[in-house]
């Protein structure tokens, strides 16, 4: 399974940002899709997931009620829409999905086996 991120750029604190990420390979429909994102210094944590079947999605609180997970497949492709966003967002932003898993591990890094190469996100105040 291959995935590629793509949407980051340099926004303003209260803007909003659309994040797309191409998955290839596999089985789409029996995926767990997810994002997670990376401040400098800090270590890799959960944004938002959605369950193969699309029917539960999954958000960090730093984020509920700003960010919407949705998946298309017929394009085999996961979003992030974002709004609202503050200098607390910076960071980079990874696609990650897994085949299998409990759902007590979705907001666990080291339990997706794919990840794309990751885009930049800058809020700025």
């Amino acid at each position: 399974v291959q995935l590629q991120a793509s949407g980051g750029g340099l926004v303003q604190a209260g803007d909003s940002l659309s994040l797309a990420c191409r998955v290839s390979g596999g089985s789409f429909s029996r995926l767990t899709l997810a994002w997670f994102r990376q401040a400098p210094g800090k270590e890799r944590e959960f944004v938002a997931a959605i369950r193969y079947g699309g029917v539960s999605t999954h958000y960090s609180d730093s984020v509920k009620g700003r960010f919407t997970i949705s998946k298309d497949a017929t394009k085999s492709m996961v979003f992030l829409q974002t709004i609202s966003l503050n200098p607390e967002d910076t960071a980079v932003y990874y696609c990650a999905a897994r085949n299998t898993g409990i759902l007590s591990t979705i907001r666990q890094p080291s339990m997706y086996s794919y990840w794309g190469q990751g885009t930049q996100v800058t809020v700025s105040s």
